[in-house]
């Protein structure tokens, strides 16, 4: 992994910040999706794909490719619109999410869309998948790592622990898992519908290492995966503390845009439905009104 000089930090928050008006503008045009998840892992997801992963989109059948799940299908918008920017294929595409016979479903469809290593759907599954490829990985002696991305909210799944248990017992030091920290679901807050602490003394039980970090940090991040190849005899999980909706201010922290488009949610004390997405595409290309925006 090379290193993350400031004009590479520069660059990765430029690219993140694209992320979330692509994430806008998708949700937008599909009038259904996820919000607050995507734009609250927009970082995570530019970390991984502009300077964490070993990987070639002009060669998706690459045998040496890193592999990244995701185990949380609903929030694709921000995979999707990171895989575009990185190359995988045209950014003008995004706009059919959702759409009928679009490669672009609203969960993962793997056999639609090539550089996707899963296809998505039940939560909780993830985990299990990327075992299953950590485990055949070390069992033909190859070097690649194997990446999964998860909820915190699918914690309250039997099958994660299944899979939790599992890693650890096999000691796949070429897995890392992170989760997203955000404290939200559907229905509320995490700790209100099923309390999910203490979980990084549950996945330490569970013989993982277990790293925190800020899931907006860009150093705090890639240094956290620079640690988990230096674990040799377990697992890793980076909990990746994150803010659900970041960089709009009427969505950060709020669990009622978890599956709420913008245009579409009648949410309280937030803009008229009809000025949603201007005022989320003004503070995004404004970065909260720190700078003075071209489109003003």
């Amino acid at each position: 992994m090379a290193h993350l000089h400031d004009e590479k930090i520069k660059f990765l928050e430029e690219t993140a910040n694209q992320i979330r008006q692509d994430i806008i503008e998708m949700l937008y045009e599909a009038k259904s999706g996820h919000s607050a998840g995507p734009l609250g892992m927009a970082d995570v997801f530019t970390a991984f794909y502009f300077h964490i992963l070993n990987h070639d989109p002009k060669n998706l059948g690459w045998p040496d490719r890193d592999r990244l799940v995701l185990s949380n299908g609903h929030i694709c918008p921000v995979l999707y619109a990171a895989m575009a920017r990185a190359g995988y294929f045209p950014v003008e595409e995004l706009k059919t999410l959702r759409k009928l016979g679009s490669r672009l479903q609203g969960h993962p469809h793997r056999p639609w869309l090539p550089g996707l290593e899963t296809s998505s759907g039940p939560l909780g599954s993830g985990l299990s998948q990327a075992a299953g490829m950590a485990y055949a990985a070390l069992m033909d002696k190859k070097k690649y790592n194997i990446y999964c991305l998860m909820s915190d909210a699918e914690q309250q799944t039997g099958n994660i622990w299944e899979a939790a248990m599992w890693a650890g017992k096999h000691k796949l030091n070429n897995l890392t898992a992170v989760m997203d920290r955000n404290n939200i679901q559907i229905d509320g807050f995490t700790e209100d519908i099923m309390p999910l602490e203490p979980l990084r003394e549950k996945y330490e039980a569970f013989n993982w290492h277990v790293i925190d970090v800020d899931g907006h940090n860009f150093e705090e991040i890639v240094g956290a995966v620079e640690e988990a190849k230096a674990i040799y005899e377990k697992p890793v999980l980076i909990l990746a503390h994150t803010i659900p909706g970041k960089g709009i201010d009427f969505m950060e922290f709020d669990y009622r845009w978890h599956g709420i488009p913008p245009g579409i949610g009648d949410v309280k004390d937030s803009p008229p439905k009809a000025e949603q997405v201007k005022v989320a595409l003004a503070q995004l290309r404004t970065l909260g009104g720190k700078i003075k925006s071209e489109h003003q």
